[in-house]
């Protein structure tokens, strides 16, 4: 009997589909059937090429900005962005766009089953399987249990209705997936090549960046599984991987400003074809900056002209249609239009994971004595923002020293005080990336932000979590419903995932 790979449609999970293989025993109906241009497979490093930019791009996308932006108050949307205003709504988009992601990687595994111990596949598979756990934790992180455990992972098995996971059990088995792809990466072997958007197939970059991953994971589980969490992170600070080590270990994908190019910034994108009310920064950033009188504010927002005055001002969050009827829209901020709005300035990298990140959790560490004394803090904290200046559109090569001495000063305060002074920074750091600006906004608790007026569908609060896709709800019922059961306040914005505890 010959059989021939022919692609079919099947189940990744509810509501999203995966190309898998399906076979023919008729040697005349291959022969009909089959076009001589037929595709029977699919180049893993094309797959990885749009998973890598498709995954970081989602992070600063139109959706994300409008709703998680708003939500950390870095920007500021008006009535055609009522998510923006505590207004419920299921993320159907953002559901299916991270499980196309995911279908993608375990098309990858398909097309490279049989080398998992061969140096033609070997470090490959690894990479596809680091960046999996990637966008598994953003999965959970934005709505807590989702589908894990039995997401179909071959042709042979499909289920159409898979449990959702317990968060709790998502993270330590997050946790062993990445251990166990780390271990696969071997110098020398066959790797992407430049199809690799973030380190054009370098495996010693990966294994920071896996490494570094690890680190973050261990950081989210702090207030949720304090032990596991020191384990985690103790591990990841003296492994042989390393971690990023300096701005050029960020994982990140290059931007065009050309309107009509596929790799133009999300940001940008915004300003060239979305609604005036998605653009809008506001006022928590933009006063924020303004106190500390930080030399990144000019050159991340636009300055307006009010009564004769330059000015920097940003609009209040969550407004009431009353509130929002009054403002002119010329007196407020958008992101600066010879920087991250503009068509003619060097595009500004999208990114997924910094060298910033990585010294703010060291500082958090050494805060906890975990892998690193308290004395040691402050100079990852520093260098942390030394890196965060330093990139794009900032480019910024040292910190003022008045800046460094006084907003950044951790003298005579105590460890709480510091760590506000890492999340706020922090926070500050993650602008364009919404998604992990959420995250660790939820987790920490800081800085610490007030709701806007509009009482929305929260009784004016600020929303902890996403809405499960209503396409989940419909055709994964029993599932989905045990699921919310398990959730203090059930599927909306206010009920917590299981490491949301400040």
């Amino acid at each position: 009997m010959k059989t021939k790979t022919l692609k079919n449609i099947a189940y990744l999970g509810v509501g999203t589909f995966l190309l898998l293989g399906n076979t023919s025993c008729t040697k005349d109906f291959e022969k009909i059937n089959t076009p001589p241009t037929s595709v029977t497979s699919v180049d893993p490093a094309l797959l990885l090429s749009r998973v890598l930019r498709d995954g970081t791009f989602q992070e600063s996308g139109e959706v994300p900005n409008n709703k998680f932006g708003s939500w950390v108050q870095h920007w500021a949307g008006g009535p055609v962005v009522p998510v923006s205003r505590y207004f419920e709504g299921p993320e159907n988009l953002i559901w299916s766009q991270h499980f196309q992601l995911l279908r993608n990687i375990v098309q990858i595994k398909q097309e490279l089953k049989g080398l998992e111990n061969d140096p033609a596949g070997r470090s490959k598979l690894a990479i596809a399987e680091i960046y999996e756990v990637y966008l598994y934790q953003r999965l959970t992180d934005l709505f807590g249990d989702i589908p894990f455990s039995e997401i179909t992972q071959s042709s042979t098995t499909i289920n159409r209705t898979p449990k959702f996971d317990k968060q709790e059990d998502i993270y330590p088995a997050l946790v062993q997936h990445l251990d166990a792809a780390l271990a696969k990466l071997t110098a020398g072997d066959s790797s992407y090549g430049t199809a690799d958007f973030f380190y054009g197939g370098s495996i010693d970059k990966w294994k920071k960046f896996g490494n570094s991953l690890k680190l973050r994971l261990g950081m989210r589980m702090r207030y949720a599984n304090p032990s596991l969490a020191q384990q985690t992170v103790t591990t990841a600070l003296s492994s042989e991987y390393g971690l990023l080590a300096s701005n050029a270990d960020n994982a990140a994908v290059a931007t065009f400003n050309n309107a009509q190019a596929e790799n133009q910034n999300p940001i940008l994108r915004m300003f060239t074809t979305g609604s005036a009310d998605l653009r809008y920064l506001a006022n928590t950033l933009v006063n924020t900056l303004k106190t500390y009188d930080d030399p990144r504010l000019p050159l991340l927002a636009q300055p307006v002209t009010i009564n004769g005055n330059t000015v920097y001002q940003g609009i209040g969050v969550a407004l009431t249609d009353n509130e929002l009827s009054q403002l002119i829209r010329a007196n407020y901020s958008t992101p600066n239009k010879s920087t991250w709005f503009s068509l003619t300035a060097v595009a500004i990298p999208s990114y997924a994971m910094t060298y910033s990140d990585v010294c703010f959790y060291k500082a958090e560490a050494a805060l906890l004595g975990w892998g690193a004394t308290n004395s040691e803090a402050h100079t990852q904290f520093v260098n942390g923002v030394k890196a965060a200046f330093a990139l794009p559109p900032y480019n910024l090569t040292s910190l003022p020293s008045t800046y460094e001495q006084q907003v950044l000063s951790f003298t005579g305060l105590t460890d709480a005080q510091k760590m506000e002074k890492i999340g706020t920074q922090k926070w500050i750091q993650l602008f364009g990336r919404n998604m992990e600006a959420f995250a660790e906004w939820r987790r920490t608790g800081y800085p610490v932000l007030t709701p806007g007026p509009n009482p929305g569908s929260t009784n004016g609060k600020i929303p902890r979590r996403g809405i499960y896709s209503s396409e989940e709800a419909e055709l994964n019922e029993a599932n989905y419903k045990e699921a919310v059961a398990r959730l203090s306040n059930g599927d909306s914005f206010l009920s917590k995932v299981w490491w949301d505890k400040r």
